[in-house]
């Protein structure tokens, strides 16, 4: 695939849009592994969203890798291996299910946001950010239909608070969640009903071979890059 665009949405965060043959089968909450030489391993970088030509990803800069992939420019040849991963499953979500993200976990939630709504449902979004100035993809969700509700730690954007203070009072029967762990339980423990969530880990293969995502679950040991990253909350060791 070619990188066609490049632009930074956030301070270390940077969108990229490839294009090229997509495949079909693609499920919100899914990976690519990015070759980024001179690195051994590839990145494993969440699918933002996707047409039959193009995918697009967020990422955040926390590594050499990402900082060598978030500096390339548009007309750049990628390696990129994908979709990979179990994502999720929209016929499980409800018909009005909270899509809850968390920092760098936003961006699957948008990919997520347009399938729900392509099958007739009616997801809700609500993102916490530690600043306003670290929001991002909120205009992109406002496009795509969306009012997401928003919270920031310092209060500087939206509800002061976490994401859990924003989900007093709603309505919704189910959850699909990514984000950091922490905030990930306060959900599930908050919701109360049946959800799904994203969980992170660091990958060698990115599919199913070298065992090195590996975590323990409720029902034994699961690798996230091929079991998940998606698994139902009530399977995940809290």
């Amino acid at each position: 695939m070619t990188l066609t665009r490049s632009e930074r949405l956030a301070p270390g965060i940077v969108r990229m849009v490839f294009s090229g043959p997509v495949p079909k089968e693609i499920r919100p909450g899914q990976f690519a592994q990015i070759l980024v030489e001179p690195f051994y391993l590839r990145r494993p970088i969440s699918l933002c969203d996707w047409t039959k030509d193009s995918v697009t990803f967020v990422l955040r800069e926390i590594g050499e890798g990402t900082k060598a992939l978030a500096g390339w420019t548009p007309g750049r040849r990628a390696d990129l291996l994908l979709p990979l991963g179990n994502g999720f499953d929209c016929s499980a979500a409800g018909d009005r299910p909270l899509l809850v993200g968390g920092g760098v976990g936003l961006p699957p939630l948008m990919g997520l946001y347009k399938a729900l709504r392509a099958l007739g449902k009616t997801p809700q979004v609500i993102c916490g950010f530690s600043s306003g100035k670290d929001a991002f993809l909120l205009e992109d969700f406002h496009a795509a239909g969306c009012d997401p509700l928003v919270s920031t730690l310092d209060g500087t954007l939206g509800l002061k608070g976490l994401v859990t203070d924003l989900m007093e009072g709603l309505r919704f029967d189910s959850v699909c969640a990514c984000g950091p762990m922490a905030m990930m339980k306060a959900v599930f423990i908050k919701a109360a009903c049946p959800g799904q969530y994203s969980l992170e880990e660091r990958m060698g293969c990115g599919f199913g071979a070298c065992m090195g995502c590996s975590i323990p679950t409720k029902n034994g040991m699961k690798r996230v890059c091929k079991e998940g990253p998606v698994f139902p909350g009530e399977e995940v060791a809290w």
